[in-house]
Formats: C-alpha cells, structure tokens, sequence
C-alpha cells in the first residue's frame, strides 16, 4: 500500500464503490488503482438541470404615464423592499414556487429579478402597483403578490411554461421510429462476424457489387474512396460521397445506381437492394456512434449487410427487436495465422523487413522515426493528421517489395482504412489517451477490440507475409499484452444517438433566448433514452465550436450545420479560420479562394522543420473546412474546385516533407529561430521513457509541440520577445550591480537562450 498512499488513503479505498477497489497481484493492479482513484476523485456530481436554463433579462416598467400612483397613490421604495424581503422569506411561497416548478435555484434567480423590477421601475404595471398600495394599507395580504411574482418568473424562464413540450421533443426512447419509410418495408439483416483479415467485408462486398442498386457505408474517407475504385475497374459504376468530395461513375447529371460513402454521409430517403455498413462495432464510438446508428435503423434497402466484431450481435438483435426484424448471422475466421511472440523486440536494433512499429503519440512517431532511421533503414510513417494522398503515398512506398522501405512507424490510424503488407506488429506502448464520455482526457491502457483490429493487420491474406505475428517493443508490456490478445472483445452494450437539427429548432423555438450550446447542454440533460440500448453522444466539440461562434449573426440552421464542422479544436489555426470563415459567412461574403491563399499563406512551401509541416498539416484541415461547408452553402463557397486543386498541391509537399521527416527533425534542433523549441526537440527525441501528451501536464514547449500550437511565425514572435525582456532584465540588473541568476524553470524551458544569455553576462 505504500506505493498508493500519493493516490488515496486506506480510509478513501475503503470507501469507493467495490467494482473501483483493485487487487494488489501486480504492478498492473497498481497503475489500476491509480488510475480509479483518480477518476473516482474527479468524479462530477450530477449537473443540476434547472443551473442550464440561464434567466432572461426583464426591463423595467417604462410606461410615461403612473397610472397606479393616481388610483392609489404613490408607494416607498423602502417599504416596498421590505415587503418584497418578508414575501421571498415566506415558507408558504416557498412551497407554491416548487409547486411551479421553481426549485431553490430557480426560486434565488427569479426573487432577485423580481425585486430589481419592483424597485427599478419607474412606474409598475397598474394590478401590481394597486396590490402592493393593498398590502401596505393593510387591506391585502403578502401572499397576493405572488401570481404577479410568478407571471414574471415565467418570463425570466420560459422553460416553465414548455416543459412537458421539451420532455417530448427529447424523448429519444424510440429511435427506430423516426425512419418511417425504412419501417414500411421488410429489410433483411446480415451481420457478417468475425476478426481481422477474416474475408467478412469481402463476401458483402461481392453482394454489393452484383445488385442492382446498393450504397457502402464506411468509417473513413479511405474506405469509402477504395470501394469506388474497385466498383468502378469491375464494371459496376459507382459514386463517391463523402463530407469534402463528389465522384460520379458515370457524370454528374447521371447518378450511378450504386454510391459509396462515409457514414455520416449516408442517405435515409434513398432506396437500394443492397446497403453495407462497415465496422459496425464503431455504434459504440462515444464522438460518431450515432452514425452507425442512423444508417442502421434508417437505410431503406431490401438488404442490410452489416459487418463488424461479433460483440456487437447482441446489441444488434436487441434493436431488431424493436423494428420487427430478424438478424441472419455469418460467421468467419481469420484466413491467416498470427502468433503473439514469447519474447518483446527490447531494442531497434532487431527490427526486421515487414516490422511496422505502432505508437499513440506524436511523440513517440518522432522519436522511433529518427532512431531507426539513424541505423540505416528507411521509415514509412503515418498518423492520423496526415491527409489521405500521404497515407496512401507512404502505404504504397512500404507495400513496395522493389521499394527499399521495409520498415513503417504508424499510429493507430492504420487500424482500419488502409491494405498494409505487415509481417510483425510491435506495441511501442499499450498505453493510449482516449476521450471519455464526458468529453475528458485519460490515458488508459488499449482495450482489447483495439489491440486485437491493429494486431490483426500483421500476416495480410495474399501479400508476401501470410503469417503475421505481433510482440511488444517492451518486456515488461509483453505479458499485458499476450494477455489483452488471448481475450475476446467486450459485448457492445449501446449503441450512440445524437440530437438532430430539427430537434434542436424546436428547442429554440420554446426558448429564444438561448444560445446553441446551451440549447444543447439542456437537450442532454432533458432527454429520456432507453440506456438498455442506447447512449447519448458527446457533445462537446459541437458545444466548443457552438461557443466560439456565438457572438457570431447566424441563423440556427446555419449555426448548426457549421458547429456539426468536421475540425480539431486542440489545432488553434484550424479554429481561428473557422471562426473568420464564419464570420464572412454571416455578412453574406463569398469565401473565396482568394481568402483562402491571403489568410493560409499561398504559395506552399516545402517543411524545412517538423513545426513548419505540422502547420501545413492544419492548412490542409482548413482546406478540408472549406470543401466540407461548400457542399453544404454552395452560394457563398463558390471555388471549391480550385481550393481542390491547391489541396493536391499541398498534399504533394506534405508527402515530401514526411518522406524526409528526420531532416526535419534535425532541422528544428539547429535551427537558430527554435531555440525555444529546442528542449522539448531533444526530449521528444532522445529520451528513454517519451511522455504522451497531456492538456495538463508536461512543460509547455512539449505540451504545445505534441498538440502542434506552435507555428514558425508565433515562435518568432517568442524569441524576440524573450530577448526583449533578457535585455531588459541585464540592464536592470547591471544597474544595481547584483549577480544575475536564471530561474531553473526558464533554464527547463528556454535552455537554448538561457545559456547564451549566460556566456554574455560571464563576458
């Protein structure tokens, strides 16, 4: 228990909940108790829902005429305050105002703004005024002032007359209901089970191809993109739909009987013989699980072929119980070998040809990169911030067997998406940061559907290495992994739902006042969902984009569909251009291409340092934005065809610059202008145990180098900055003639400048 005593007290373990207390067998335990402590000791309380509805501002009375004081005559402000004090104080009112609905929060917001009307006005609305001249004359009571009181707390908070009508606009008990016309039909359902590189996606696939109409549904423009291709070299014309981009197999005024697309893109109106939904175990995604939700309960299609983990059969049977339907399952098994190995990799120096290294941060893609690297071989590299032309480049320079690149580093990007010929998969870590379901960062150990889908991509079906096998980078994660592998995944439980548009106007229609994200916020909390089957989605990248666009003009509509934006927020310049692209929106301004170039920094250069390729890496995001929006306002984003053809430009430098990613790594730590950036460089690269990233821990320059914040240009500004106030420092100290001492926390994070600032003041 020593090793805990930082994390929690015997007393604090005592008191947890059982299923949180860990056994002590291991040092796995250990982290594990750890880690539930420390979710246990951040554990929220239960949002209050009435602290959602915010109050809305009731102006004073501003009548030119005192109708009242010439009834009754004119009223004391002073007396009037103490009638209203003995009025809230009362236990009588009290007790009426939770009868209404007002509960001690509601109650506290709605007295004080009474009370401000009551003696702020300059004339009070005649009733009232005659009632309060009653109650000072002694010919009424105080309680007769509180259907006044509560006429205006009804207009403080709306809500209190609409409730029952927001309890049933969220009523999601009954999802299935919603797809009326894919309920008029009698759909076949088969689940096509089994792990990776088992052919299940295969066999639905041939079905697909020989219908006669048929939409593919994938989790990644990748996918999506592969299925078009391959539809339309058999001889099976095919579309492509994706958030960015339009493809047509035959022209665009022709469409072809047979559409692939992402997901999110899937349409519930359209009829086919054939829908295939890929990687079904994605229902449960706490960001996109609504999705697979959506295209499962709504596609209209004779068949529904759905592939995926067998967890999630269950779960998709008890959803068929509720449209009426039956689920025929298919069962496979994997058509290769793979074999956990008895002993960890322990050092760069044995990886092999076919190896591919799988790391769950930046940091760690940088440092493995460099070091094999600096033993001769050459890297692949991919992650998800890569634009899909780079992933594909370096998949194609990897799968080579002409190529003399025989070695790749990914992230888990190479989960799903891409055909990889892989001999051996090696866990540089088992530990992986994650968003919880309430939108929170944590790090936790890979669960086992993840482990078990990036495993399986070792030893493809009909590729040089048919045998795949898979060991850990560490021999003390070797263990903890054979283990995660000989599991199989957990059952799905639920399956995601999100708030839709036409849900979320109603909302605002029974509450104008409110903004998006608070419209949202109390959609949420309001909402009735049968959690035998279902869950609500996170929301809080649509709450942070609602939030930074909220002193924006927009209709809702409009507001809604830019907040459902496709960007990352931890990437400032992404969010910055959507926020200025809003803007011009919401003046009725084009967005042109012209805005794009003068606002992203036309014409591209080639990366000469890994910061320099991480902002064209947020350029390309930007460029994403724009053709994702112009699908969606095609009046005010007139040239996406050129911002198009600037992307495959971009995206060509982008693959030269990963191609030579150690240059550039090399070129951050001896460039003069990163002397700021130069410690964190250097940790990232040479230390033993690399750190992942944190939102809350670590120094700042790595914080910030990891989520990619810091530019070429803002480093600039930095350094100058600092030298400024290093000038500025020297004189002063000079002055007083005293010994100049640097701050061991400045020397951590600006030891490049720290030292030469030193040498001068030895001089």
């Amino acid at each position: 228990m020593q090793n805990c005593r930082r994390c929690i007290s015997l007393a604090g373990l005592l008191r947890m909940p059982l299923f949180l207390r860990p056994s002590f067998s291991n040092d796995l335990s250990l982290r594990r108790l750890h880690r539930a402590a420390f979710l246990y000791s951040r554990k929220k309380p239960e949002t209050n829902l009435s602290t959602l509805f915010k109050p809305v501002q009731v102006h004073a009375n501003m009548d030119s005429e005192d109708v009242g004081s010439e009834l009754s005559g004119k009223l004391e402000k002073a007396e009037l305050l103490k009638i209203l004090n003995k009025f809230t104080q009362r236990r009588e009112i009290k007790s009426l105002c939770n009868e209404n609905g007002l509960d001690a929060y509601l109650q506290q917001q709605a007295f004080g703004s009474f009370r401000r009307f009551c003696i702020e006005a300059e004339n009070l609305p005649v009733d009232l005024h005659i009632t309060f001249s009653d109650i000072t004359q002694g010919a009424g009571h105080i309680d007769d002032i509180f259907p006044y009181f509560l006429r205006h707390a009804k207009t403080v908070f709306p809500h209190l007359d609409c409730m029952d009508d927001l309890k049933k606009i969220s009523d999601l008990r009954q999802p299935a209901n919603w797809y009326s016309n894919a309920r008029a039909i009698t759909r076949k359902i088969v689940f096509h089970a089994g792990p990776t590189n088992s052919g299940k996606t295969y066999h639905a696939m041939e079905r697909y191809l020989s219908a006669k109409s048929g939409v593919y549904c994938g989790p990644l423009k990748l996918l999506a993109t592969e299925v078009y291709n391959k539809a339309n070299e058999r001889g099976t014309p095919c579309d492509l739909v994706t958030g960015e981009e339009r493809k047509f197999g035959i022209s665009e005024n022709s469409p072809a009987n047979h559409v692939a697309c992402t997901v999110e893109m899937t349409s519930v109106n359209t009829p086919y013989e054939v829908a295939v939904i890929d990687e079904i175990q994605q229902i449960r995604d706490p960001q996109r699980g609504w999705a697979w939700t959506r295209a499962f309960l709504g596609l209209i299609a004779d068949e529904v072929h759905v592939c995926g983990e067998p967890g999630a059969l269950d779960l998709l049977q008890k959803i068929c119980e509720t449209t009426g339907e039956t689920v025929e399952v298919r069962r496979y098994d994997r058509l290769t070998e793979l074999t956990v190995e008895n002993t960890a990799l322990g050092s760069l120096d044995n990886i092999v040809p076919g190896d591919c290294i799988v790391c769950f941060s930046k940091h760690d893609i940088y440092t493995v990169s460099r070091e094999i690297e600096a033993r001769g071989k050459e890297v692949a590299v991919i992650y998800g911030g890569l634009p899909p032309g780079t992933k594909l480049a370096q998949a194609a320079k990897f799968n080579d067997p002409a190529n003399s690149c025989k070695v790749m580093v990914a992230t888990d990007a190479i989960g799903m998406g891409l055909n990889l010929s892989i001999r051996r998969i090696i866990f540089y870590s088992l530990i992986k940061p994650s968003m919880n379901e309430r939108g929170e960062r944590e790090i936790d150990t890979i669960s086992v559907s993840s482990a078990l889908q990036i495993a399986g991509r070792a030893g493809r079906f009909r590729t040089q290495w048919e045998h795949g096998y898979v060991t850990a980078f560490k021999s003390e994660d070797l263990q903890t992994l054979q283990r995660i592998l000989a599991q199989t995944p957990e059952p799905i439980k639920q399956a995601g739902l999100h708030p839709t548009a036409d849900q979320i106007e109603l909302y605002a229609y029974h509450l104008p006042s409110s903004s998006l994200s608070n419209l949202m916020d109390i959609f949420v909390n309001l909402c009735t969902v049968d959690d035998s089957l279902y869950f609500m989605c996170n929301i809080e990248d649509f709450k942070f984009l609602a939030e930074m666009i909220q002193h924006v003009p927009l209709p809702l509509r409009a507001r809604y569909v830019f907040c459902c934006a496709p960007i990352n927020r931890k990437m400032p310049f992404v969010c910055s251009m959507f926020l200025k692209v809003a803007r011009q929106y919401s003046r009725n301004e084009p967005i042109t291409f012209d805005f794009i170039k003068k606002n992203c920094g036309w014409p591209f250069k080639l990366p000469k340092t890994i910061l320099d390729l991480v902002h064209l890496e947020a350029v390309f995001d930007v460029m994403d934005l724009y053709l994702w929006l112009s699908y969606r306002f095609m009046d005010l984003f007139p040239e996406a065809a050129y911002v198009r053809d600037a992307q495959k430009e971009l995206d060509e430098i982008i693959q030269q610059g990963v191609f030579q990613i150690t240059r550039l790594l090399k070129n951050t730590e001896a460039s003069q202008d990163g002397d700021i950036s130069n410690y964190a460089i250097r940790r990232i690269t040479h230390a033993k145990e690399p750190r992942l990233p944190s939102l809350s821990r670590g120094r700042l320059t790595e914080r910030l180098l990891a989520q990619g914040l810091l530019t070429p240009g803002m480093l600039s500004e930095l350094r100058k900055e600092w030298d400024a106030q290093q000038v500025g420092k020297s004189n002063l100290q000079s002055n007083e003639n005293s010994e100049t001492v640097v701050n061991s926390d400045d020397e951590d994070n600006y030891s490049g400048i720290g030292r030469k600032t030193r040498k001068k003041r030895r001089k």
